[in-house]
């Protein structure tokens, strides 16, 4: 909220008063336009008044900004890209010129539009201009997902082909998420520092032509196609890390919630996106390399819309820290505080587990309802690529479907709840999670005799599942500070992969093969023991549902602390305690 010291009224002595800035812009322009309608003579003599109330030619005049500790002139919003700047004039009838910060009650030139001209529309640029980075991002996020799941749209074309079993192709992702969690911290350490939309591009860039690279790569070489996913989840970890803080300085409160949830939509979109691309583009061009060589393209056009068009936000802009910052935080003292924030921690290992499931389920499920379908004699066991692709097929449109409307129900019924419960962030997200590890241990009940009913599993868990992937975003907005959000996004992010997804993919792989080995080769244990081994997610999800519960205890705690802190933030160094 923008609010101003106005002129000293009549006798007064010089008291200053602080309004909405949406309501005083909209006392000026009715002043302007009723002065404009009653005639030359009516505006001499409304002139003469204004100057004794502390008016500057009619309108009230812009003194200095009452924010705290750090008032100073009205800045002007300016969002800078290669492409140009959109700039936003201060709250008033048209533009006004105030060149420097006159004492309340001094004179002040005002020009304002021609009689009878159209009043303009303050921030309508710079809105659109926001909300089109944001568009550019979730885009952005979209294909990363895509990126990364493409691999499991065509894993058993990819086990044919090099002759690996389930342990083999589990590295694939295992790698992927090692390497991805090792650069988390360092790009949050990046991104709190440099210019964030240049890390962003640069990763982009990064991954989309290694991918397209091992697109070429021969059949006696798999180590180097594993190789090749690792340098994938470095290019992939600087956008993931980075992104939701430019997001979370370009938007506040309901309108940052849903922005993040559509930011966050682009998980499950782009996830089932993958599935659906790889397993697509292997059946028109008849070769599984092909689905390596879409994604690239389209991110090398993304990562040049982010040069352009994607402004470069300042950090705790829309807290109204932009511009008012007095001192920084080191990396270490920053860590410390992330470390005690107890919100934070215990969000963060519900984050784990929720990438444990998602992980493993993401990488199997496919290939465990395909050999479901083998055991119930309705389809025939793949010897050579390329094979069947409807359960791919079937199961990213499901995921793409779910994500939509998990994030959008968790997003709806977070904003329902924050009328009944300040907790309610952490509350709605241990719902979802309880209620999705239900609907997952029926999967494998019902894949035994109903390839349906498991589809049906799949759909409800997995929008009880996506239900918190925005929510638990707008927790750490909630209980960080801005100067922090970028390594504590990283940090998070390595938690959650380090426990999470980096090892359930090889974790379920090698359990697998564990009990295959225990029994005799046939279609029955290849689907038994794969499915007990994928019977890990549920428990590991009951555990994140116990996390998040843990989380709403300090949640109200931790967030007045937050809110204390960015208020030290504007203090001159010497008094910064956070």
């Amino acid at each position: 909220m923008m609010c101003l010291e106005g002129g000293s009224a009549a006798g007064s002595g010089g008291a200053a008063g602080c309004a909405e800035e949406e309501e005083e812009d909209a006392a000026v322009a009715v002043a302007v336009a009723v002065a404009a309608a009653a005639g030359p003579d009516a505006e001499q003599h409304r002139r003469g008044r204004g100057r004794g109330r502390g008016w500057a030619g009619g309108v009230p005049s812009r003194g200095r900004r009452c924010g705290g500790a750090a008032a100073g002139c009205w800045p002007h919003d300016e969002v800078q890209t290669l492409s140009g700047s959109v700039q936003r004039a201060p709250p008033g009838p048209g533009p006004t010129a105030v060149p420097s910060c006159p004492e309340v009650g001094a004179p002040t030139t005002t020009k304002g539009p021609a009689p009878g001209g159209p009043q303009p529309k303050p921030g309508a640029r710079l809105g659109r201009a926001r909300v089109a980075a944001a568009a550019i991002l979730s885009v952005g996020n979209v294909l990363n997902y895509l990126d990364r799941y493409t691999v499991a749209g065509v894993l058993l074309d990819i086990q044919q082909h090099f002759g690996v079993k389930d342990r083999g192709a589990g590295l694939l992702q295992s790698v992927f998420i090692c390497s991805f969690m090792v650069a988390a911290p360092i790009f949050g350490y990046l991104g709190d520092r440099f210019n964030r939309k240049v890390i962003l591009s640069c990763g982009i860039f990064f991954w989309s032509a290694v991918t397209f690279s091992s697109s070429f790569i021969t059949q006696q070489y798999f180590w180097l196609l594993v190789l090749s996913r690792g340098l994938v989840g470095i290019g992939e970890a600087s956008y993931s890390t980075i992104a939701p803080t430019i997001i979370g300085d370009l938007f506040n409160k309901n309108t940052r919630t849903l922005m993040l949830s559509i930011f966050y939509f682009a998980i499950p979109l782009g996830s089932g996106l993958g599935y659906i691309t790889g397993s697509s583009v292997k059946q028109v061009a008849g070769d599984w390399h092909w689905a390596l060589r879409v994604s690239p393209v389209m991110g090398m056009i993304t990562g040049t819309l982010i040069l352009l068009f994607v402004p470069a936000a300042r950090r705790g802009h829309v807290e109204q820290l932009g511009g008012q910052l007095k001192a920084h935080t080191s990396w270490l003292r920053d860590m410390r505080a992330l470390i005690r924030n107890r919100s934070y921690i215990f969000s963060s290992l519900a984050t784990s587990a929720v990438s444990f499931a998602t992980g493993a389920l993401g990488m199997w499920i496919p290939l465990y309802l395909h050999r479901a379908q083998v055991v119930q004699k309705t389809t025939e066991t793949c010897t050579s690529p390329p094979c069947e692709t409807r359960d791919s097929l079937i199961f990213g449109a499901i995921t793409c479907f779910t994500g939509f409307l998990g994030v959008i129900t968790g997003a709806g019924a977070t904003k329902w709840c924050r009328l009944k419960t300040q907790r309610a962030d952490p509350l709605v997200c241990a719902v979802g999670m309880l209620g999705s590890a239900i609907f997952i241990c029926l999967i494998f009940v019902a894949a035994k005799t109903s390839i349906l009913g498991a589809y049906i599993c799949i759909f409800i868990g997995e929008t009880l599942l996506f239900s918190n992937w925005a929510i638990t975003a707008d927790i750490l907005m909630y209980v960080v500070i801005p100067t922090r959000r970028a390594t504590a996004v990283a940090l998070q992010s390595f938690t959650s992969h380090l426990l999470g997804d980096a090892g359930s993919p090889y974790l379920v792989g090698f359990i697998s093969d564990l009990i295959r080995q225990s029994t005799r080769e046939s279609p029955l244990w290849e689907f038994l023991g794969l499915g007990y081994a994928l019977m890990l997610c549920p428990f590991v999800v009951v555990l994140g549902g116990m996390f998040f519960l843990a989380t709403a205890l300090f949640f109200l705690s931790d967030r007045a602390k937050a809110e204390q802190q960015v208020n030290q933030l504007m203090m001159p160094p010497a008094s910064v305690k956070v």
